[in-house]
């Protein structure tokens, strides 16, 4: 979604030689960037609620959903922006951005 979204504005900042099109980029970037890394971590959540609850006896499992005694770590919101997923995707997405603003802008 966010590159369908940042290749539309960059379609729009070439047609009209605008490159204040270019520029929303900087807010679509980070918010959809802070969305999956937010994803990421809720995953990795339940990942190991999953597996604490795979280890436990079946008579002491209450079958809680609350995840959130997970959150640290590896599994931080912080950690899911800078996953070795994320962080290459949106960096060279920032990157490109910046070659393309000045690209039209020049």
């Amino acid at each position: 979604m966010a590159i369908t979204l940042i290749s539309a504005l960059f379609a729009l900042a070439a047609k009209d030689a605008n490159i204040q099109y270019v520029l929303v980029t900087y807010i679509v970037i980070p918010v959809f960037w802070m969305l999956d890394g937010f994803f990421i971590s809720q995953e990795r959540q339940y990942r190991q609620l999953y597996e604490k609850v795979r280890l436990t006896n079946d008579e002491d499992i209450d079958f809680s959903m609350n995840a959130s005694m997970f959150n640290s770590g590896r599994n931080s919101w912080v950690s899911g922006v800078l996953s070795k997923t994320l962080f290459p995707f949106y960096g060279i997405t920032v990157l490109v951005t910046l070659f393309v603003m000045f690209f039209i802008g020049g």
